[in-house]
């Protein structure tokens, strides 16, 4: 999984589709009591930003425990991987659901699904880098930058190139969260 090659793609505009047909599909397929809010994030909701060609997306479930009995399941049956993630590094809480589902022609990863509670604020202020790479094409520009140095020190090791992201995230959050509170 973590050895699988990191490439990074030109900007395509067909990930909000992907974003809004997987959303559908979810929506269509998942129990209505757990389900709340489906959010696109990542890179490939920032418009013009070279990405990896997964399409990240956020759920919003009101019982984890509920998501592993109901929801699991379902999305297993249907062809995607789960795994059972820490938040933090090899073993600790809060722990979270995460899909993998792939292209089944290819083997390719299409989408990273994240299942959280709404109190997993860490995961949710996401959305908050999201929208800062939106209102900030520049601060966009230098994390493709980063990205891109990144992909190609590392393109066997998904682990390093993630940690080598680290910094800049949690430095343009934290910017995003003061300017937020400022509101």
């Amino acid at each position: 999984m973590v050895k699988e090659e990191v490439t990074i793609v030109p900007y395509d505009p067909g990930w909000p589709e992907s974003f809004r047909r997987e959303k559908e599909h979810l929506l269509s397929s998942l129990p209505d009591d757990l389900i709340r809010r489906i959010e696109h994030f990542g890179s490939t909701a920032v418009p013009g930003l070279a990405a990896k060609p997964i399409v990240d997306i956020m759920v919003e479930v009101t019982d984890l425990d509920a998501t592993k009995t109901c929801i699991v399941p379902v999305l297993e049956a249907q062809g995607y991987e789960y795994f059972w993630r820490p938040t933090h590094g090899d073993n600790g809480p809060p722990f979270y659901a995460w899909f993998i589902k792939r292209d089944p022609r290819s083997g390719v990863r299409t989408h990273h699904i994240h299942m959280v509670e709404g109190s997993f604020t860490e995961h949710w202020e996401r959305l908050l880098f999201r929208d800062c790479l939106i209102e900030h094409p520049s601060v966009a520009r230098q994390y493709e930058v980063l990205k891109l140095r990144l992909a190609s020190a590392s393109p066997q090791d998904r682990v390093a190139y993630t940690r080598g992201k680290t910094d800049f995230i949690v430095a343009v959050t934290h910017l995003a969260k003061r300017r937020h509170r400022q509101i």
